[in-house]
């Protein structure tokens, strides 16, 4: 009887082993990916009516299920502006000021009660200003305090201000206010892009451009602007100081305010070797045009083709904090860089 016994026992560990080793194993990516999107009609203007079924959602060409979708969402927003004070601003900053300072305030009155905004500048450092607060008025004192001198560091801010925002919860925002092109910054446009699309930020340049002739330009700096906004789903500004910069802000706050968040589990995705994952949102109305991030981070295939995820960045980080020391003599200035 006992000898039975374990010869059933050892037939029981034998089928149990056997079907474990030919039961497939099923990976489901579970993580919500979340996307800011606006949509404008034939005529260029914000659409704030369409409903979920207008939507559709494809990740690396495989269409997805939408399982979150807001319509003028109620989610909060986190705004880092960050400000160029390279020394070509010298000259308009005093009016750049007066214009963020208004959009501040704009947005914090008119907005959630969880909203909040930072304040970033850039030169040859990235100094955090202030950080995320709905008290205006400390943005307003470290505004006042800023002046221009040497290069531009546009990369580097763009990577500091969306590490220091990833972990936000809501909608992340950045906007950058500068007159060209990224000169001395030790980060890499790649990395820099990388870095926004990690916190699920969207970008809005607003180039203030100081020579209009285009010979004296910086258009490798104005693309790679340009592509920030296309990457995240944000768009260009290209204002004169005064009026012209404060409708500029006035038209993010719309943009802001008729935003649609849509919400996706990737399934049945094909995997690459690349864990960027392309996106494709669109809408089933004739004329309208969406604007969203154009792809995420997610899983990919390891050199064995076997799938694998890697959540974080792969880049290098400029410096160990996201406010940098100031230096007695700013670094020497570097022929500007594009994507």
């Amino acid at each position: 009887m006992k000898r039975l016994r374990a010869l059933c026992l050892s037939s029981v560990a034998l089928a149990l082993f056997a079907f474990s080793q030919t039961e497939p194993t099923i990976r489901v990516d579970v993580r919500l990916v979340r996307i800011i999107a606006t949509v404008k009609d034939a005529t260029g203007q914000l659409t704030g009516d369409l409903a979920k079924t207008d939507f559709n959602v494809t990740d690396n060409g495989a269409p997805q299920e939408i399982a979150v979708f807001e319509r003028q969402t109620e989610m909060p927003l986190s705004v880092a502006i960050l400000i160029d004070t390279s020394g070509s601003t010298a000259k308009d900053l005093r009016y750049e000021v007066d214009s963020v300072n208004r959009f501040a305030r704009a947005l914090i009155r008119e907005g959630q009660p969880k909203d909040a905004a930072a304040l970033y500048s850039f030169n040859w450092e990235v100094v955090k200003q202030q950080g995320f607060t709905r008290n205006t008025g400390g943005i307003d004192r470290a505004l006042r305090l800023l002046h221009g001198e040497a290069g531009t560091s546009l990369y580097d801010a763009i990577l500091l201000s969306s590490r220091d925002m990833q972990e936000r919860e809501g909608r992340k925002i950045l906007i950058v206010v500068t007159d060209g092109g990224d000169t001395v910054s030790r980060s890499n446009f790649n990395q820099a892009v990388e870095a926004a699309q990690l916190a699920d930020a969207v970008i809005y340049p607003i180039l203030v451009v100081p020579i209009t002739n285009d010979a004296g330009r910086n258009t490798g700096g104005e693309n790679a602007l340009t592509t920030f906004a296309e990457r995240t789903g944000g768009r260009v500004f290209v204002p004169t100081v005064g009026a012209a910069m404060d409708r500029a802000f006035d038209q993010i706050l719309r943009d802001l305010r008729t935003q649609f968040v849509i919400g996706f589990y990737p399934r049945d995705v094909p995997l690459t070797t690349d864990r960027f994952h392309r996106l494709g949102v669109g809408v089933d109305r004739p004329g309208h045009r969406v604007a969203a991030r154009s792809g995420y981070y997610g899983e990919a295939l390891d050199d064995n083709r076997a799938p694998t995820s890697v959540p974080g960045s792969t880049g290098s980080r400029p410096a160990d904090e996201t406010i940098r020391q100031h230096k007695t003599v700013p670094p020497a200035t570097k022929k500007g860089r594009g994507p």
